[in-house]
Parts: C-alpha cells; sequence; structure tokens
C-alpha cells in the first residue's frame, strides 16, 4: 500500500493498456508477451493475477456452483496439481481457508463427474496456482502467474534481522526519482537490499533475472521461445556511470550484504564498508542518500532518539548541497533529525503505517538558499502535499507510542520490567518470597487453599466467605478481587 502510482507509472513506461490504480492494486490489459514482461520486469509489483472469471457469491454454496460452472478442463489436466489462495474482505466470509476449500471442492466434484479422476492438491510446489478474491460479494477468480512473490527476487543469500522488503525498497527509489544520475547512498544498509535494488534501477536490470521460475512457465499455453527472447534482451540496460556505496556499523551485516551483493553479480557497482553513521563525512561527488534506520519496533537501538538526533547533524554538517531519504515511523524520531522536510509520503512497511521523508541540506539560511534560486518542493512536492486526507487522522505511530509510554509507566509501579536492557530483579528464594507475600496479604498460603478458607483482599486481609459467593452480587465482587489478586501474583 502507497506504491500504487508508482506501480501505474511502471506499467505505462512497459506499454500496458488501460492502467487503473485500485487499493492495493493495480490493473491492466496485454497480450502474453505484456504478461511475462510484467513478470520479469517490474519493480514494485507482488504478482501478476490473470482473471478468468467474475461473478457475485452471498453464500459458499454460491461460490461452489459459480466456480463448477467454468470448463476446468481448458485451464487444469487430471494429472496436475493445484493450490488456492484467498483472499477476503467479507461480512459473509470470514475464513479465507474456507472459501479455498470451496473453489477446490467445485473444482475436484467436476473432475470426478467429468472424467472418473481428480487433480491432486500440492501447497508447496502446485502446477496451476488460483486466487481467489472476495470484497463484500464481488468476487474474482484469477490464475497467479508468478507463483512465489515477485519481492523474493533470488539475490538474497543471507538476511539480517527485518530486512526491507526488496519491492518496498525498490519503490522507495523510484519515488525520490533517482535514476543513476549520481552516486548513491545507503549509511545503514543491513543486507544491502536498497543497495542492489538501486543498482538494478541504474542499470535498468529486470528483477527477474535471478529468479528460478515463474507459476505461467507450467500453464500448457507457454510459450517457452518468446521468454527466452524477454529474458535474454538486455537492449535495454544502460551504463551506470556513479557508484554505490553501503554502510553499517554491523559487522555481521556488512557481510551478508556483500554476499547477496556477489550473488547479484554487482560487485564492480557496489561498495560496503563497516562505518558507524557518526563518522560519515561529506561524499566527493554529487549524492543522494536513502535509507531505513532502526524505528523501535522490530530493531532497535540503546538510545533511539539519540540515534536520529545524530543523523541530523551528519546530514546537516557532512551532506551539503544533497537530498536525503529517511523512511521511520515514530514522530519524535523525525522530530530529532531537526530539519525540516519538503515531503512526506505515507508508505506501508508491512503493517505500520510510515512516513517516506526528503531532505534537502543546503549551507546557510533557507532565505538565502531560496534567494540563490533554490527549490525547496517541486510543484509536483506541493499538489502531493495539500491532498486532503494523505495520512489518517490518527497516525497510528502517534497512537502506539503514547500507549507504549502509558505501558512502561504501569509495568513501573507493578515492579514488572519487560525491556531488554534492564536487569532482572535478583529474586529471593521461594520460601522466603512466599512468607512475606502471605504477611502483605498479596498471596495465601497452599494450607489455607487446603483448609477451604478462600482467598484474602490485598489491602485489609479479609477473606471471602464462600457461602456468599452464592449471590450474583458475591459473585461479581469475587472476580473482581480474584482479578485483582491474580495480577499482584503474576507481578
Amino acid at each position: 500500500m502507497g506504491l500504487e502510482p508508482v506501480l501505474a507509472k511502471e506499467l505505462v513506461q512497459l506499454g500496458a493498456n488501460n492502467v487503473q490504480i485500485g487499493r492495493r492494486m493495480v490493473s491492466f490489459t496485454g497480450n502474453k508477451e505484456m504478461m511475462y514482461r510484467a513478470n520479469f520486469q517490474l519493480h514494485t509489483a507482488i504478482r501478476i493475477l490473470k482473471p478468468i472469471r467474475h461473478f457475485k457469491a452471498k453464500s459458499a454454496d454460491d461460490v461452489y456452483e459459480e466456480i463448477k460452472k467454468i470448463d476446468w478442463l481448458n485451464y487444469l489436466e487430471p494429472e496436475k496439481t493445484f493450490a488456492v489462495d484467498a483472499v477476503v474482505f467479507s461480512e459473509e466470509f470470514r475464513h479465507s481457508k474456507f472459501v479455498s476449500y470451496k473453489v477446490k471442492d467445485a473444482i475436484v466434484d467436476q473432475f470426478r463427474e467429468k472424467t472418473g479422476k481428480r487433480p491432486n492438491i500440492s501447497v508447496a510446489n502446485p502446477d496451476i496456482r488460483l486466487n481467489i478474491h472476495i470484497a463484500e460479494d464481488n468476487c474474482t477468480l484469477s490464475l497467479d502467474s508468478s507463483g512465489e512473490s515477485l519481492h523474493r527476487r533470488g539475490y538474497r543469500q543471507e538476511s539480517v534481522e527485518a530486512p526491507l522488503n526488496e519491492v518496498l525498497a525498490a519503490g522507495m527509489i523510484l519515488m525520490s526519482g533517482w535514476q543513476g544520475d549520481t552516486d548513491f547512498i545507503d549509511p545503514m544498509c543491513g543486507s544491502g537490499t536498497i543497495l542492489i535494488e538501486a543498482a538494478l534501477i541504474a542499470m535498468n536490470m529486470a528483477p527477474g533475472l535471478f529468479r528460478k521460475e515463474y507459476a505461467f512457465e507450467k500453464w500448457s499455453d507457454f510459450d517457452a521461445d518468446l521468454f527466452d527472447e524477454i529474458y535474454n534482451d538486455d537492449s535495454q540496460e544502460r551504463e551506470f556511470k556513479h557508484h554505490i556505496y553501503g554502510y553499517d556499523i554491523d559487522m555481521k551485516a556488512v557481510n551478508t550484504a556483500r554476499m547477496n551483493v556477489k550473488a547479484a553479480g554487482l560487485t564492480s557497482t557496489i561498495t560496503i564498508e563497516q562505518q558507524d553513521f557518526k563518522d560519515f563525512v561529506q561524499p566527493k561527488n554529487k549524492s543522494i542518500i536513502i535509507t531505513n534506520p532502526p524505528y523501535g519496533e522490530r530493531i532497535s537501538t540503546p538510545d533511539l532518539l539519540g540515534t536520529y538526533k545524530m543523523i541530523g547533524e551528519r546530514l546537516k554538517h557532512q551532506f551539503l548541497n544533497n537530498d536525503a531519504w529517511i523512511l521511520s515511523y515514530r514522530e519524535e524520531c523525525f522530530e530529532q533529525i531537526g530539519l525540516k522536510p519538503s515531503i512526506k509520503i505515507p508508505l506501508f512497511n508491512g503493517s505500520l503505517e510510515c512516513e517516506f521523508r526528503k531532505y534537502q541540506i543546503f549551507d546557510g539560511k533557507l532565505k538565502d538558499f531560496r534567494h540563490e534560486g533554490g527549490i525547496v518542493k517541486t510543484e509536483e512536492e506541493k499538489r502531493q502535499m495539500a491532498e486532503k486526507h494523505r495520512f489518517k487522522k490518527e497516525r497510528e505511530f502517534k497512537k502506539r507510542l503514547e500507549e507504549t509510554e502509558q505501558n512502561e509507566e504501569a509495568d513501573i509501579r507493578t515492579f514488572t520490567f519487560h525491556r531488554h536492557d534492564l536487569e532482572k530483579p535478583e529474586r529471593k528464594p521461594r520460601r522466603e518470597d512466599r512468607q512475606e507475600r502471605k504477611e502483605d496479604g498479596r498471596r495465601f498460603d497452599r494450607k489455607d487453599r487446603k483448609d477451604g478458607k478462600g482467598r484474602f483482599d490485598r489491602k485489609d486481609g479479609k477473606r471471602f466467605d464462600r457461602n456468599d459467593r452464592k449471590t450474583d452480587k458475591a459473585v461479581k465482587k469475587f472476580e473482581r478481587k480474584k482479578r485483582r489478586f491474580d495480577d499482584d501474583d503474576e507481578d
């Protein structure tokens, strides 16, 4: 989500017809060659689906009947295997797997009735992949021409913790407008995903070069000669006259990135070194930075806000007259950078609604920069920033950070620490600990439990009489104090 306009532009440049942007999708029309090229050449597509039937359904039985109307001998042979993926957004259809089963049953039953045989299911490596998408009562059944997600390029040999999705990395680079006209730098490169995607874009290399196979290669109408022609055509590739640099403080990440770069055959284009961002110095040539720093979700640092403050300081003093693009999640992190962005673009990294911000780094004051003809925002950037509802009214990262702060305060009050950088309190021997808890009224003793004397209230040590629990009022009171007791017991 957020890359739809980028993908649409890619499709137009590829020569696709009737390109239309939807929610988390872009539709287009074309011939078989266009379908092959879309899989092979698009940088920001996850999968290419070929619709074979649209219909409406209000129940699972409706889905079954509609699927059974299709002549499946045109798409599948009894000796071959198939799999069904379902994507469901509907009040009626709550479980995607159930929808998948109904589609599978309809296909298998038709084959049994017509041929006496049935195709088998293969989840791992089927001959035919089907995809059914249901939005309320609108259903679309498609052939999946991609198979494994297109973000799995094939060059990744190893990974680091929480690697950036290849499609998102490519989308960020295309959004920046960079086409290989300057040097490229990622000072926090991790496993090198942004660097490799940048090299592919700079040299106009198809990201599918490293893939082992596509689902359409198993179709009965697969044109091997046509695909070989597309695969071996390097006439659109171009020379990259600049260089790409990657840095990371973690030597393990550096080695991983080097391994991935080598697998992609790009060692002459990409140089990766171990270096802390705080040691970054002004590059000799015109450059662009695109990076994805930690933002405290899957990866963090001991001093997260301090890291962003350091990033802003390095950019301001050691990246003059260049542009930097940063993807992050927390508003507080962006504030620490201390620089005014020229544009903010909402992007999803997984389930996190992040922002992709552009910073123009110039020497001196903004007034002087403008007076000398400098442009902070292009007309297109002004238009984009003026769009209504560009971001959610309640940004998720603000809400979640407030919740995190509240949870941390609650943990401090109840003496429970979840943060990895805090040492665990020294535990007392169990007998001493149990005795102290009993004296404080926070826990009953095993003997009391055996005698059936009931549980103690935390505050005044009063216990409940079991007979009182017969009434609804007593039951509610008991359950409420039981929950408070259990909370203390966990602490």
